[in-house]
């Protein structure tokens, strides 16, 4: 069982691409990380959101424990992150991470969730969203394992 990310966009740029990378390579079972990018949709404003929530539905496992990024999510702690990625694993989930297009997800994908999850209040360009969420992986299985990556 590994981690699942669908991300909307173009491929990683080359810092995100070695941010990524070096956090993966620390990566083991269940955090281990595999990337699917979806394309944009060439359409704009609603019917984009529509088009690319439409694409990311089509991807998701039914059974998958799913995470939608999203500013308007809850706002947690690492630690709580962890817990709740061991909660989904503990009860035989994989976890996908969803990350949205420029125009967000429709209501489809947000009721398809699990758990939207905002990283900040603030508003980050997409590919250090990824990059972010590549460390907080990272950082999630270092505090489920009890080692001293995190400091409190």
């Amino acid at each position: 069982m590994t981690v699942r990310i669908l991300a909307v966009g173009k491929k990683h740029e080359s810092w995100v691409s070695d941010g990524i990378e070096r956090y993966a390579k620390r990566l083991r079972k269940p955090f281990e990380a595999s990337w699917q990018l979806l394309p944009h949709s060439a359409r704009e404003g609603n019917a984009a959101r529509t088009e690319e929530s439409e694409r990311i539905l089509a991807k998701l496992d039914r059974d998958a424990f799913v995470v939608l990024l999203d500013e308007r999510g809850r706002n947690v702690d690492s630690p709580a992150l962890a817990r709740t990625l061991q909660g989904a694993f503990d009860s035989g989930r994989a976890a996908t991470f969803v990350i949205g297009g420029a125009y967000g997800v429709d209501d489809r994908v947000r009721g398809r969730a699990d758990f939207v999850w905002s990283l900040s209040k603030l508003v980050f360009p997409h590919q250090l969203v990824r990059l972010i969420l590549a460390e907080q992986l990272y950082r999630s299985q270092e505090i489920a394992a009890g080692r001293p990556y995190h400091h409190v």
